[in-house]
Parts: C-alpha cells; structure tokens; sequence
C-alpha cells in the first residue's frame, strides 16, 4: 500500500507496461520504505482525446507519452513526497525514456481504518500490518 494508479494514452505493449510500473514500483520502495511486495498497481489506458493534461500555466508541453499517476496512501512527510517525485521522474526517464514534463502525480491520502486487503478486516486497526 499505496494503491497507484497510471492513466495513459492507449498504445502501449505489455512489456512496456511492465517496464512501466516496475520503475515506478521502485520509486516507492525507495522514497516510502513499503516492502518490496507491497505492490498495488491499476493501469488505464484512454484514447488520446479522453486526456487533456494541460500545464497549469508553467509554460511547458506535454506528448503521448504523458502518465497520470494517482498515489492514494497514508499520510507521507512532506520529504518522502518529494523525495518520490525525484526518484519517480528518474526512474521513469532512465528505464523508460519518459521526460520529466511528461509525469504529472496527485497523492491522497488517508487512514488506518480507510484500509481493507481482503477477509473483510481492516488489518492496520487489528495490529496484523
């Protein structure tokens, strides 16, 4: 946990996909210090007219290569954000060849009790995480 989500323009392979999430995967074991099977990934693929990722008034470009990541997690420091942005935008430029302008990231976040993976329990409010 964190559940990340990646919205992409449709074209991507498989392999590239795969490449993808590892690299991203990565940036999370390394800026949050989450176990290396602490893994929960959803991609979404949108025909490029379904995504409209405009600058904010930073003056930069975007291309089809753009990615939406949406991270929602329990509460971050301010430093491990930060610290994610740069690792992510690292990864994702050396083992995918996405530039940095291309990576735009959101993070929610939320509880102990906001968590259930599986059997119906919320396992941090019973001690099991």
């Amino acid at each position: 946990m964190p559940l990340i989500r990646f919205d992409l323009i449709e074209g991507r392979d498989e392999k590239t996909l795969r490449n993808l999430l590892d690299a991203a995967h990565r940036a999370v074991v390394q800026a949050f210090g989450v176990p290396e099977r602490d893994r929960y990934q959803i991609v979404t693929q949108h025909p490029a007219h379904e995504l409209i990722i405009e600058d904010t008034g930073l003056g930069f470009e975007r291309s089809k290569n753009v990615v939406i990541i949406s991270v929602t997690s329990t509460q971050r420091s301010d430093q491990q954000k930060k610290d994610f942005y740069r690792l992510l935008v690292k990864e994702l430029g050396e083992s995918c060849g996405i530039e940095p302008n291309d990576i735009m990231v959101s993070i929610v976040t939320n509880g102990a009790s906001d968590w259930s993976f599986g059997f119906g329990e919320a396992q941090f409010l019973l001690g099991k995480l």
